[in-house]
């Protein structure tokens, strides 16, 4: 592949969020060669985050298509200038060759790649049934929205992470009968820590809805049809709709044989570029090098995706690393009409302080962790001006050691 300065074609793995942003850090900096958009998806870039939201309880557009979730509108597109290629799956990078082979035995000549490929659900190993879904696209959301709407009176919701909380906020918005199912003792303390994670799952009962920890699926019941979910300490719940949420995986699977480092993601240095110099990624699938550290990440926020997007194309433009992603990890749920807002780089050992209002009241909070004096992190909940006056606090203050 040629050098980055004498880049004639870039083409964009991926018509997401992360993807869209890469292409506008691009022609931003003033890339004015062809730009190329391949999306296996048939829908431009759309936003995600309100699909398990307000899509599906009615509040967001009906209609086909990305309606008011589009990311981008005649205009923009116009000033892009970019060919899309949607409908279409990228198989196999060819480095060497400097092609990207595509569905149907098409092969797409470039200089530069930008991987932007996301992510898919997990699967369990469980039948195939009507009523089981997955949520990640548009397309799911739309297929979700519809069984929702048909009938359906319990849900069983299996995975109690941000999406799959935020599912069940949906439907129990909608007024179903609606049991979350975590095989974790207690949900998200992974991201939260144990404390507040236990504050947070408090929620799921304010709003209405089961939550059953430290229990797996061990099977569904139906024919044709799930009618109901059997769980590994011997209960069945009925069910009309199952939605599996136990994360997702990053979509690699057709950059085997590229020579490219693949690590649950695509291996980069702390400035989205990988072994060679002409490749980046970005969002879901980017694992970063965390500068001082030995620590890869990979983030499956939204505000890293869009944040990745400048950066890749700088670095991309330069043929080296001229600029390192160092935005704070940021995130945010909705769920049961609460808020919930998370900055920073919690470790375990992390001690949390509450600063602003009280959990035990089941009222809304600001909570700060701490290490060896230090502010490390922030969650609120409900508290959304004094929660980002402490996220721009935390990102201009020097963060401890091994974070």
């Amino acid at each position: 592949m040629t050098t980055a300065r004498t880049l004639t074609t870039v083409t964009v793995v991926g018509a997401s969020l992360a993807g869209l942003h890469a292409a506008r850090g691009l022609r931003s900096l003033g890339y004015d060669g062809r730009l190329v958009v391949v999306g296996e998806e048939r829908h431009r870039p759309y936003d995600r985050p309100p699909l398990s939201k307000e899509f599906l309880t009615g509040d967001g557009d009906p209609g086909e298509g990305p309606g008011r979730l589009a990311l981008t509108d005649p205009e923009e597109e116009a000033e892009l200038d970019a060919e899309w290629l949607l409908g279409v799956r990228a198989e196999a990078l060819d480095t060497a060759a400097g092609e990207i082979r595509l569905t149907g035995g098409r092969a797409l000549r470039t200089d530069g790649v930008v991987i932007a490929t996301g992510a898919t659900p997990r699967t369990l190993p469980l039948p195939r049934l009507d009523g089981v879904h997955t949520l990640r696209t548009l397309d799911d959301a739309t297929r979700l929205r519809a069984a929702l709407r048909a009938g359906a009176a319990r849900v069983v919701v299996i995975g109690a992470g941000f999406i799959g909380a935020e599912v069940a906020s949906s439907c129990a918005a909608l007024g179903l009968d609606v049991t979350v199912v975590e095989a974790a003792p207690l949900p998200l303390v992974p991201q939260l820590g144990e404390e507040m994670a236990r504050v947070c799952a408090g929620l799921h009962a304010r709003g209405g809805a089961t939550l059953l920890c430290g229990t797996g699926v061990a099977g569904l019941r139906g024919s044709v049809r799930v009618t109901g979910v059997e769980l590994t300490d011997g209960r069945v719940l009925p069910a009309d709709v199952v939605v599996v949420g136990v994360g997702v995986r990053p979509v690699t699977g057709w950059l085997e044989g590229s020579g490219l480092a693949l690590e649950d993601g695509v291996r980069c240095d702390e400035g989205c570029v990988t072994a060679l110099p002409n490749v980046v990624a970005v969002g879901d699938v980017a694992r970063l090098a965390q500068p001082g550290t030995a620590r890869t990440v990979r983030a499956e926020h939204w505000t890293s995706g869009m944040l990745q997007g400048a950066v890749a194309a700088r670095n991309l433009l330069a043929g080296a690393t001229v600029e390192p992603f160092e935005a704070l990890p940021y995130f945010w749920s909705d769920q049961y009409g609460a808020r919930i807002q998370y900055a920073g780089r919690r470790a375990s050992g992390d001690t949390v302080r509450i600063v602003e209002g009280a959990p035990a009241d089941g009222g809304g909070f600001l909570a700060v962790y701490e290490r060896g004096g230090i502010s490390t992190a922030a969650l609120g909940v409900d508290r959304p001006r004094p929660f980002m006056r402490l996220r721009r606090e935390l990102a201009r203050a020097p963060q401890p050691a091994g974070r």
